[in-house]
């Protein structure tokens, strides 16, 4: 049996194609739910790119699921998540079936993304987090502050990769941050978004006008440490658990990581597979106090960024969820040269002068070179398109590729 995946996504980023190379190489036939002008379109590892559409974006995932037939979905960003749970209330009885066996169960999710509902859920499971509480107004608010104290931090649910998190320091920064949060922008604010960001979302979220929910959660000092995990009906496969060395912003995705062995990640994280009965890939975000100590202050319900990566038998999520799927061994991919990875191309787009990009494994796609043109010709890559084809000439793969037609 040929394993075949569908991955999903309704943003921009670059590990779906890594991701997709991942998949392959452990023997999977694989296609793509991708927006338009997405550099992955352009990776050697898809047999068939099916357009995401965000005003159509249900129909969108039905029908690249009833013409790609998978044996599995795999979302790779917090909204196609939610996509994939709204169509499997509306979807015909085998693709609501395949939703269910990609996720795991559909009924958990509304905790589980709920920021909140999550770690209500995750203290009953006796894991460490920060106090945390929902806030549905101005009073609330002040409450939640009375209990909590400063440094807080303000959440707005249904956002990622730093946005819609504020860490607010008195009352006033607090009331401003909630203010933003709970008031959505105007219509004319979302459409120049969505030109500028070539992104209809912005204009479909403020003609929905509903605005998120809230929650204050306790600051906790320290340093931002990851889990990437698969799961399969609720028991833990396999999982990393990574240190962060550089981040591209202040409360932003991560760019150089570290892999770490830590008992309580990984504890935690079977504690929460089991927890929510889940499926598929997904990442813990914590933070590690003075005392070494980690506090899991959220989830990622989808693929993270670093779920392709292989660090040996034991530590390849990809090739031990494909094993499940079909019921088969596979062997762990190749692993990867060292336990410091520099992300593609995050770390440069942070510092092309960085010196992770040459002392740990920097992973640029080397074996898709059309995924590495088709990033160069993005708009992301533009602000240090000079300082990539020079780092490019100098390297002895890079002069290569820049050679061939």
């Amino acid at each position: 049996m040929t394993v075949k995946v569908l991955l999903a996504t309704t943003v921009r980023w670059p590990s779906a194609g890594r991701l997709a190379g991942a998949f392959a190489a452990a023997g999977c036939r694989v296609a793509a739910l991708l927006p338009a002008e997405h550099p992955a379109a352009h990776s050697r590892y898809f047999e068939h790119i099916h357009a995401y559409r965000p005003l159509a974006d249900v129909a969108s995932l039905l029908r690249a699921t009833e013409q790609s037939h998978p044996d599995l979905v795999v979302a790779l960003d917090d909204r196609a998540t939610g996509l994939l749970l709204r169509a499997q209330t509306r979807a015909p009885e085998h693709i609501a079936s395949l939703i269910v066996r990609s996720l795991g169960r559909p009924e958990n999710y509304a905790q589980l993304m709920s920021r909140s509902g999550f770690i209500e859920a995750a203290r009953e499971a006796d894991i460490r987090t920060p106090l945390t509480r929902a806030v549905t107004g101005e009073a609330d608010l002040e409450d939640a502050l009375n209990a909590i104290g400063f440094p807080a931090v303000l959440k707005a649910d249904g956002t990622w990769g730093g946005d819609g998190v504020a860490v607010v320091r008195d009352r006033d920064e607090a009331l401003q941050a909630w203010r933003k949060f709970a008031n959505p922008p105007s219509i004319l604010r979302s459409a120049v978004r969505a030109i500028r960001r070539s992104d209809v979302h912005f204009v479909r979220a403020a003609l929905d006008a509903t605005p998120p929910a809230i929650s204050l959660q306790q600051f906790i000092p320290g340093e931002p440490v990851t889990t990437s995990f698969a799961c399969w009906q609720g028991k833990l496969l396999a999982a990393n658990h990574f240190q962060t060395l550089a981040a591209q912003q202040a409360n932003g995705p991560a760019s150089v990581l570290q892999r770490i062995d830590d008992s309580d990640m990984q504890e935690f994280a079977a504690r929460l597979a089991a927890r929510f009965e889940l499926s598929g890939l997904h990442g813990l975000d914590y933070m590690r106090d003075a005392q070494g100590r980690v506090h899991l202050i959220e989830i990622n319900p989808r693929s993270p960024q670093t779920s392709y990566l292989s660090f040996g038998a034991g530590h390849d999520l990809v090739s031990v969820l494909v094993s499940r799927v079909d019921g088969t061994g596979h062997a762990p991919r190749a692993r990867v040269a060292g336990d410091v990875v520099a992300l593609f191309p995050q770390e440069w787009l942070r510092d092309p002068t960085s010196p992770y990009l040459t002392s740990a494994f920097h992973d640029v796609p080397w074996d898709d070179p059309a995924l590495i043109r088709a990033w160069m010709e993005s708009r992301a890559a533009q602000p240090a398109l000079e300082k990539w084809r020079a780092f490019m000439a100098a390297n002895p793969r890079g002069a290569r590729l820049a050679a061939q037609p």
